[in-house]
């Protein structure tokens, strides 16, 4: 007897995704990711170095990529790729594959020299350019009327992968930011490496021996997010 395994898609870019639906996909990691650093750096502010590429927490020192900047002024977002005279080809290479996507996929955001926005736009650029590109996490720094936007990659930043966490994080993304609710926990749960399942009104994603429910209303709304086992660290 022969039993048909079902193979689960798993999370890219589409062709004709819009910038809503790849937030969906990829926004919630990144608030797992930037949660993992604010436990490692606390209340420190950062001191940027764009001569040694280089971000500064007090002793903690991460070298950076430049994504882009906010004009606080001009209320426009910038991207790294299309300022080369500004930051040096090496620090701008993980900004220049934003492009890349974005000429691949269509995804105008991402290939944009300049974009007019707040500054709650210049961070969900950052929040799915992180994910994307496998960063660690992102982190603005203001300078003069100038908030600089870089992502970080270190092994000094360590993964809190608790049940709860994974819970309060995706009910926070999908509270405070416009995007597709179930695309998002399917994303989230297998970006994380977790079982997903899905059914007509609800989702489970499988962490160890406990279990996270999403209920959805037609429309794709959450109505509860619920934890089963005994672990709810």
């Amino acid at each position: 007897m022969f039993i048909l395994k079902v193979i689960e898609k798993p999370i890219t870019i589409e062709k004709d995704d819009s910038f809503k639906r790849v937030l969906s996909k990829y926004g919630a990691l990144a608030l797992d990711k930037q949660e993992n650093l604010s436990e490692l750096i606390g209340e420190t502010a950062g001191d940027l170095d764009i001569e040694k590429g280089i971000l500064s927490f007090g002793d903690i020192v991460f070298p950076v990529q430049i994504l882009g900047f906010y004009s606080q002024d001009l209320k426009q977002w910038s991207w790294a790729w299309d300022n080369e005279e500004i930051f040096g080809e090496n620090l701008i290479k993980a900004s220049a594959q934003m492009k890349t996507i974005g000429d691949e996929f269509n995804i105008p955001e991402f290939n944009s020299t300049a974009i007019q926005s707040d500054f709650n736009d210049c961070h969900t650029l950052a929040m799915v350019s992180t994910s994307i590109l496998n960063m660690d996490a992102y982190y603005a720094v203001s300078e003069e009327g100038i908030d600089i936007f870089v992502l970080i990659k270190s092994d000094l930043i360590k993964e809190n992968n608790s049940v709860k966490k994974f819970r309060d994080t995706f009910y926070t993304f999908q509270k405070n930011f416009n995007i597709y609710p179930k695309i998002a926990f399917e994303a989230y749960t297998k970006l994380k490496g977790y079982g997903f399942k899905p059914h007509d009104d609800f989702a489970l994603a499988k962490i160890g021996e406990s279990r996270v429910m999403a209920g959805f209303t037609e429309r794709g709304n959450v109505t509860r997010i619920i934890i089963f086992g005994d672990d709810e660290r």
